[in-house]
């Protein structure tokens, strides 16, 4: 065991410093602070890095002043059982040509259907994301009240010529909470299917090259793609109401390949996925009755 060292504060000098320390005078105040204030009285009790050791020993080292505090955001729950009842929508970067060079993609899209009502690849801008969406909701005929659109917290989100836009048309607006990338699932699952394809290149020339893959990417995406959380339906087609029709050809093609070799099957009917009847961003806590669609 070492021994004491010489210049040790008795145990009356270390009382002291903590009385000190703990008095309603300094107890918000940080060491230093403490230090340099009875420095300046002509009072000197022990050194600063003292002080910190005297607390740290007694489990008192925290931040001493009173600190910002802000309430937690509210968690998003949004919850869409057909068509053009809530969109959600996000800004992506394309590669360009140059190091440091990107352009800006903009999506919107249903998260009931998967369907892309809206896109376009331009600079990044508050009334240009405005007009998108004005444009989209007047292509979809969508009645006032009835639309609630999620986004992120981005510049462009929370612009005032978007605020507006909401506003004039009776869209419910929906943000994602800080720093919380599950807010906004079915964007950014888009997304990944979009960089993940196959014929994604690494970087465009120019930004109508951009634009010239977009406009295949979501053509293909809206028409061709068979989505997994739909069913394996196509977007266009859970979102114009075919989908139904497109199952029942599925149910006859499989009964027909049933009762042509029903051994094949182990004698159990084959049957195609159930169309799903609710969609949400972050499932509300109520008791599920229903099947529902994952974002990815």
């Amino acid at each position: 065991m070492r021994p004491a060292p010489p210049n040790k504060l008795a145990d009356t000098e270390v009382d002291a410093v903590l009385a000190v320390l703990r008095s309603e005078r300094f107890v918000d105040c940080s060491p230093a602070q403490v230090y340099f204030t009875l420095l300046d009285e002509g009072t000197y009790l022990a050194s600063e890095s003292t002080y910190y050791r005297l607390l740290r020993a007694n489990g008192e080292v925290r931040e001493r002043r009173a600190q910002a505090t802000h309430p937690p955001k509210k968690r998003p729950e949004l919850v869409a059982t057909a068509p053009d009842v809530c969109w959600s929508w996000d800004i992506t970067k394309l590669r360009g040509p140059r190091r440091g060079e990107y352009f800006d993609c903009y999506v919107v899209l249903d998260i009931f259907s998967r369907y892309v009502v809206a896109w376009c690849v331009a600079p990044e801008s508050g009334e240009l994301a405005k007009e998108l969406i004005a444009d989209a909701v007047r292509r979809h005929r969508v009645p006032p009240g009835q639309l609630t659109i999620h986004a992120d917290r981005g510049s462009s989100m929370t612009s005032n010529p978007v605020v507006e836009l909401y506003a004039f048309l009776g869209i419910k607006r929906s943000h994602s909470r800080p720093h919380v990338s599950n807010d906004n699932p079915y964007s950014e699952a888009g997304f990944k299917t979009m960089k993940y394809c196959p014929a994604f290149p690494g970087s465009f020339g120019s930004i109508e090259d951009a634009r010239a893959f977009c406009s295949r990417f979501f053509n293909y995406y809206n028409h061709e793609h068979r989505h997994s959380g739909i069913a394996y339906h196509t977007p266009a087609s859970v979102h114009f109401g075919t989908a139904t029709e497109v199952r029942a050809q599925r149910v006859e093609t499989l009964d027909v390949a049933y009762a042509t070799n029903p051994a094949r099957f182990r004698h159990r009917k084959p049957q195609p996925p159930e169309l799903p009847t609710v969609a949400w961003i972050n499932e509300p806590n109520v008791e599920k009755e229903e099947p529902a669609q994952k974002a990815s």
